[in-house]
């Protein structure tokens, strides 16, 4: 096994800015990935780093390399042999997905300028879409359960304005913050300014937009509104 450490210190010091816990990147030995990358992708100084037994799909990775952009940094610690996408939508997008994350059917899409740190362990059971744009970020936590057809994204993707005033009234780069075992059940949406304390739990169908939901809570309903609190889940299902 090659134990070479290939990660530049300025991009490991990058995937810390954005969020990535320092820890989790040392933990795993990082090798830039040149197989599969046309040489463009290196000349507009980008970056795939793959951590030992990490994979992206064939078709990810010719997708992941068909538009021109500069400096982006992507590390994934993960085999994600069932990720549908990883794209990355303009100059200095980061990307970090730690080892032990599975993202069966997902999308990840990272704008310019943008960033998505998926912490592991990581389940999202199916169709997650992962949106981060306009300068916005999304950082995961360890522990995270998400249930099919999760929604995660910074913005609308179209603006919304006061007719009156011109002024934009609905999310433009924000930052959601997903803390350490959260459990969003299936269909929950979160989106813009957002934080989801440690241990919380998001309910079916629930809508959480520009909000803090208290660690060790649970929230229902749209918008979501904390339903009850002093909870603790498991992954185990039993009486």
């Amino acid at each position: 096994m090659d134990t070479r450490d290939d990660m530049a210190p300025e991009h490991r010091e990058r995937l810390r800015t954005a969020g990535a816990e320092a820890d989790a990147i040392d933990a795993l030995t990082w090798h830039r990935a040149t197989e599969g990358v046309p040489q463009w992708w290196h000349d507009c100084d980008n970056a795939l780093y793959l951590a030992d037994g990490a994979f992206l799909p064939e078709k990810v990775l010719a997708q992941l390399t068909l538009f021109p952009v500069r400096d982006v940094v992507i590390a994934v610690g993960s085999a994600l042999r069932t990720v549908s996408t990883l794209l990355v939508g303009g100059d200095g997008a980061t990307v970090f997905v730690d080892a032990g994350c599975e993202i069966t059917a997902g999308e990840l899409f990272c704008g310019g300028g943008s960033s998505i740190v998926l912490h592991g362990p990581l389940i999202a059971t199916r169709c997650a879409v992962v949106d981060a744009r306009n300068g916005g970020s999304i950082v995961a936590g360890p522990e995270q359960l998400w249930a099919s057809d999760v929604y995660v994204a910074t913005d609308d993707m179209h603006r919304l304005e006061d007719r009156g005033t011109g002024e934009r009234i609905n999310p433009f780069g924000a930052d959601i913050r997903l803390g350490r075992h959260v459990w969003l059940c299936k269909d929950a949406v979160v989106t813009g300014h957002a934080d989801v304390g440690d241990g919380a739990v998001v309910a079916m169908r629930s809508v959480v937009r520009g909000q803090k939901v208290p660690a060790h809570s649970v929230v229902a309903g749209v918008p979501a509104r904390v339903v009850r609190d002093d909870v603790a889940w498991s992954y185990d299902d039993q009486a």
